[in-house]
């Protein structure tokens, strides 16, 4: 379908409102403030509490406290996209531009009050749950695999007896570069790698870790003649990561007349240490991917261009609960909450995806009161309207991973679609660490965590998280995480340059939550697990938010901000 009609359907409803067991139980979702049980159906994509799904909780913060200072979390998304992108939402850091409908928030597990059920909780025994793996079975063997055998009837939406989404293949064996080696000692294809966590809700010190890993289609990890070749599919890994971040890579010195592709762009065919990225087709400045890919690319089956990922590209992101290891210290836990998977099924260029952008403010004009209308479901995944494709498992009532929902599938959208802050639909890759970090930053959280980790720098000089606590004063959009704003605030409010000199050197001193609040955290997600109640909201949190957050967004309300916050290309 033409990339335009899938925006049409209502894209700029996600801007506007501000920007996942092979047994399945028999099992209800919990409203917990109506008393209103909804079935878990996986069949169907009945809509049981939210049409508007697709607009993050986040999203109905109160931008002003109670004394009327303003705080500004709306820049982490909201800025001016760098060009495919060509989102200019920057104006939503000023105002509640919502449509009738989303003004109502109906992520009510916000306004729960958990503290007395979250007190019956046991640290021992929210340390046992986390410390239990989900993802792996007591032999070691991926659970969902089996997937690619059976699936049971009532998760196969088209009733064709086969399993039609993503069947779970990684093995999250991770050698020195970041490859995941299957027990067989064979890469899988998924490759993990190390990024600066992106501001506010996925920072563990809010209650979850999360990892992420890209693998590249077929094609690009194979020679000429189709043989699999690591250092064919390093190379072009490294022009994917030229192309997103739009800066030189660094590489094993390699041979550019056995490809016969310049890769370090000096006129002849040499030895090349590092992909250097000049790409101005209309300067005629082209790059070229290496072995099959090179001659895929030729014939126009596969597509090379800055800020774009290839067709065929996937990403899988786990959200973990967080794990209290003997030291003492913060990491992933064994437990998934949720298994996110996105795969590029088709290509669209830069004329198509500026066509789109201008059809999102056609949309937002002539039809300030529709929703949006999202395509897919629980088992295929829903489609974003940009070539990308979402699908998830999330954790059943007894702890073991199912299919998300379509109405839980929804949320996705929201983010990984018509915000400007994304490269290409994605948010990790291109905050990816460079060369001189370990392992080239290609490795995963469980090899190396954040501890020692330099805090990001804008281009402008300005530190990034340093700026997400000026403008917001606390580490979180919801303004409730009062560990962080005692850690870097005085009573005045005003950060404290000692903590905030140790952020610059150690992103882990702001990131990572006591153990206190780790367990506690685990605990009130928990809560939300045993009532299925995702649909009404999935961020752990202990007392009601009703000082922080809008139930309903009065018509004409302003943030408060006067003037956005642009993060330089």
């Amino acid at each position: 379908m033409n990339i335009l009609i899938r925006l049409l359907s209502g894209m700029m409803l996600a801007l506007m409102a501000g920007c996942d067991s092979t047994q399945k139980e028999s099992q209800t979702s919990l409203n917990s403030n109506s008393g209103e049980h909804v079935a878990i159906d996986l069949l169907s994509n009945q809509i049981h509490n939210n049409k508007a799904a697709y607009i993050p909780a986040q999203c109905y913060t109160k931008t002003r406290n109670k004394r009327g200072q303003v705080h500004n979390p709306c820049f982490s998304c909201h800025t001016v996209g760098q060009e495919p992108n060509y989102i200019d939402d920057s104006a939503f850091q000023m105002a509640y531009d919502f449509r009738t409908y989303s003004r109502t928030n109906r992520w009510t597990n916000l306004f729960k009050d958990r503290s007395a059920v979250v007190k019956a909780i046991s640290d021992e025994d929210i340390l046992k749950y986390v410390r239990s793996s989900n993802y792996f079975d007591e032999e070691g063997n991926i659970r969902l695999a089996s997937l690619g055998k059976q699936v049971p009837s009532d998760w196969d939406v088209n009733q064709n007896k086969r399993w039609d989404g993503y069947v779970p293949d990684c093995f999250f064996n991770f050698d020195s570069e970041g490859f995941d080696v299957t027990p067989q000692g064979h890469d899988s294809g998924w490759r993990a790698f190390a990024y600066s966590p992106f501001l506010g809700t996925f920072w563990p010190t809010n209650g979850s870790a999360d990892d992420v890993l890209i693998r590249l289609p077929e094609s690009m990890r194979q020679t000429e003649a189709g043989l699999y070749s690591r250092i064919v599919y390093r190379l072009n890994l490294a022009i994917v990561e030229a192309m997103i971040t739009r800066k030189n890579i660094a590489i094993p010195a390699t041979d550019e007349s056995v490809y016969q592709v310049d890769l370090n762009r000096n006129g002849v065919l040499d030895m090349a240490t590092e992909v250097v990225y000049r790409w101005a087709p209309t300067k005629g400045q082209n790059m070229s991917y290496v072995g099959k890919a090179k001659q895929l690319q030729k014939k126009g089956r596969i597509h090379l261009a800055a800020g774009l990922y290839p067709e065929g590209t996937e990403f899988l992101h786990t959200v973990r609960y967080l794990n209290v290891n003997s030291d003492q210290k913060i990491e992933l836990a064994p437990r998934v909450k949720e298994l996110r998977y996105s795969y590029k099924q088709s290509w669209n260029n830069y004329s198509q995806l500026n066509s789109a952008a201008m059809g999102e403010v056609i949309e937002g004009d002539q039809f300030p009161d529709r929703l949006r209308t999202i395509t897919g479901n629980s088992e295929t995944g829903v489609i974003n309207g940009l070539g990308w494709v979402y699908q998830g498992f999330i954790e059943d009532q007894s702890g073991h991973l199912r299919p998300q929902t379509y109405e839980e599938s929804m949320s996705c959208i929201g983010c990984h679609s018509g915000l400007s802050v994304t490269a290409d639909s994605s948010f990790a890759f291109s905050r990816k660490l460079g060369s001189s970090n370990f392992q080239a930053g290609w490795f995963h959280w469980s090899q190396k965590g954040l501890s020692g980790l330099k805090e990001p720098q804008w281009k402008d000089g300005r530190w990034e998280y340093t700026q997400y606590l000026l403008e917001n004063h606390s580490g979180n959009e919801f303004r409730n995480n009062e560990e962080v704003k005692n850690k870097f605030f005085d009573s005045k409010g005003i950060l404290k340059p000692a903590e905030v000199e140790t952020l610059h050197h150690d992103i882990a001193h702001l990131l990572e939550p006591s153990t206190e609040r780790a367990l506690t955290l685990n605990k009130a997600y928990k809560v939300i697990v045993e009532e299925q109640s995702y649909i009404y909201g999935r961020e752990p949190h202990v007392l009601p938010l009703n000082d922080t957050v809008w139930d309903i967004i009065p018509d004409g309300e302003t943030t408060g901000v006067e003037a956005p916050i642009i993060k330089p290309h």
